[in-house]
Parts: C-alpha cells; structure tokens; sequence
C-alpha cells in the first residue's frame, strides 16, 4: 500500500487495520459519487471518474466495489450532495495543516476539524492562511521493486508530459501539473507500471522540523481527522519520523 508521501496523511499506513481500509474504500466511494454525478458514470467520458477508479485500484479496492459504488452514485445516492470543502489551520510548533472534505452537513463537519485541531495542539485558520505554501501537484508512485528500469520509467512519464521525477527510499514519484495529471497517468497505466497512489496532491515548498512531542501531537491530530469519514485528505509540511509499529 501507498504511505510513502511525506505531506500526505490519509496515504499514512492505510493497511493497519482492515477498520482502516474500510474507511479508505468509504472515502473513496466518496469521491465516486461525486464524480460521477458531476461527469456521468462512464469513465469513459469522465476523466475525473477514471482518476477515482485509478485511485481506488492503487488502494487495492475491489472491482465488485468499485462497480458498486458507481452504480449507487448513480441511483440511490444520486440524491446526497456532498460539498467540497478545505480548511486551514495549523499544528504543533506552527505546522501548516490542510484538510479537504466531503461532507452533507457543512456544520458537522466544520466543528469536528475544529475540535481534532484543537484537541492535536493545534487551531483553525482563516481560508489562505497556509495554502500559498504548497503548490498543487499530480503526484505517482511506483514501488522501486528492483524490476524497473529507473531511466525507462523516467522518460516514459517526461514524454506524457510530466514536470519532474524522483527515487527515494524505494519508491519513484512522478510530479506533473494538475491538468496533466491524467494523460501522465493514463500513458504510465497503459505502459504496464502499477500505481502505490496516484492523486492530485498539495505539496509544501517546505519543510517544517518538529521534535519528538510535538510530532506525538501531531500524529494525534492527524489520526482524529483520518478517523473522520467527511476528510477525503489532510496536508502538511511537518518532517515527521516514521511511526512505530
């Protein structure tokens, strides 16, 4: 599974717990509904649909699932209107924070990301307040599995027209601009490579370093927004060291 994107919360070690996965599938299952009634349920046609399916694939959801949860977004949730909506705030020792949701219920939702950012060390901020400090990136990864050849990929995603490419710790991650996501995408999936995630993400022009309890309250505050199922996905630029098992 993906959980290698150091700014990327809800990637964080989403095979834990099958509780955990669950909540992933939901999530996604999310994101379906309203890409489906924006564009239709045909993936074919809908290039924001078959980003989700992509997704939902990375994240070893099933087909059977993935049908599913178009079908229901076509018929019976046709009805529920989720609204997109991002928050801002900020963590321990001033780390930037940024929640993005989907939610029926805009009051429940706001006073629920309110109170983990308050409860994680942390306070809601003002709409801006820390979004100019990340740049909003397509963002690949592909496990470095020892059967790829690193210069291949490389100029396979440069020629669809990726802006940058990188290997670190084991994992090789292809950066494109947002609206060209999808063809970089869709010519790596074509070319044969498997996705550990594949998403339009908020990338921090930097780093922040915290200390061991300020990364405790951090860890605490990212694990309540990731708990709550109308946060699609959290943001933030804090140099965090890996959990332990």
């Amino acid at each position: 599974m993906s959980g290698h994107s150091k700014w990327s919360t809800i990637k964080r070690k989403k095979e834990k717990t099958d509780a955990k996965k669950g909540k992933i599938f939901t999530k996604i299952g999310r994101e379906i509904a309203v890409a489906v009634k924006q564009g239709g349920p045909d993936p074919d046609t809908n290039s924001r649909l078959r980003d989700c399916i992509a997704k939902a694939k990375a994240n070893n959801m099933p087909n059977d699932n993935i049908a599913r949860s178009i079908k229901k977004a076509s018929g019976e949730l046709g009805n529920i209107n989720y609204e997109e909506i991002t928050y801002e705030g900020y963590g321990a020792n001033g780390v930037a924070v940024i929640v993005e949701v989907l939610t029926d219920n805009r009051n429940r939702t706001a006073a629920d990301v309110r109170h983990a950012l308050t409860k994680g060390g942390g306070s809601l901020g003002a709409n801006g307040c820390v979004s100019w400090m990340f740049d909003k990136k397509g963002v690949i990864e592909i496990e470095d599995d020892g059967s790829i050849d690193e210069d291949e990929l490389m100029m396979t995603a440069i020629d669809a027209g990726a802006d940058d490419f990188s290997s670190e710790d084991g994992v090789f991650t292809v950066l494109t601009d947002p609206a060209g996501f999808s063809g970089v995408r869709e010519a790596l999936e074509k070319a044969g490579y498997e996705f550990l995630s594949a998403d339009i993400d908020m990338v921090p022009q930097n780093m922040v370093e915290v200390n061991a309890e300020q990364a405790d309250s951090i860890y605490k505050l990212l694990d309540l927004l990731e708990d709550n199922d109308d946060v699609q996905n959290v943001y933030h630029n804090a140099n965090l060291p890996e959990e332990e098992e």
